[in-house]
């Protein structure tokens, strides 16, 4: 069990992932309080890379997004910590079942909130594909602003 404390929103929680959920992934198996489409592609590389590098699933670490309402885990976000020079950069997913619900913005905000209370963080960013317009807009209302880019990603 983890000895920090989940974040919350009005309708999610940020948790670090239980290690038998890490375990159950990486398996192939499936839990019953997981939406139908959990774990995405991206969810399944996470645990992998967590389950080789435990220290990930600290504070400032790696977490599933779980509703409120249903118990359900329906993606995950994570920090890339440690920072670099003030800055710390994130990522996330929520599977295709729970999209247009506003959770990747809610659990961004909340993200991004957190880690600027972090000593030494000054900074949080995020990379993106501009043709995925829905994430370029998740970053938008979660605070950040295109810093720099290229034809088809922008950070």
């Amino acid at each position: 069990m983890s000895s920090f404390t989940d974040l919350g929103t009005d309708r999610l929680v940020l948790r670090s992932w239980p290690e038998d959920e890490i375990t159950a992934v990486t398996d192939g198996r499936r839990l019953p309080h997981w939406a139908d489409d959990f774990p995405a592609e991206g969810d399944v590389v996470i645990a992998g890379v967590i389950a080789e590098h435990r220290h990930l699933l600290g504070e400032y670490g790696h977490r599933q997004i779980v509703e409120r309402g249903t118990g359900a885990v329906v993606g995950s976000i994570g920090l890339m910590w440690p920072p670099t020079d003030g800055a710390v950069e994130f990522g996330y997913g929520v599977v295709a079942s729970r999209r247009g619900r506003g959770y990747a913005t809610e659990a961004a905000r909340a993200v991004v909130e957190f880690a600027l209370t972090a000593p030494d963080v000054h900074t949080v960013h995020a990379q993106v594909e501009l043709a995925n317009p829905a994430s370029v807009r998740v970053l938008e209302k979660a605070g950040l602003r295109r810093l720099d880019g290229d034809a088809t990603t922008a950070r």
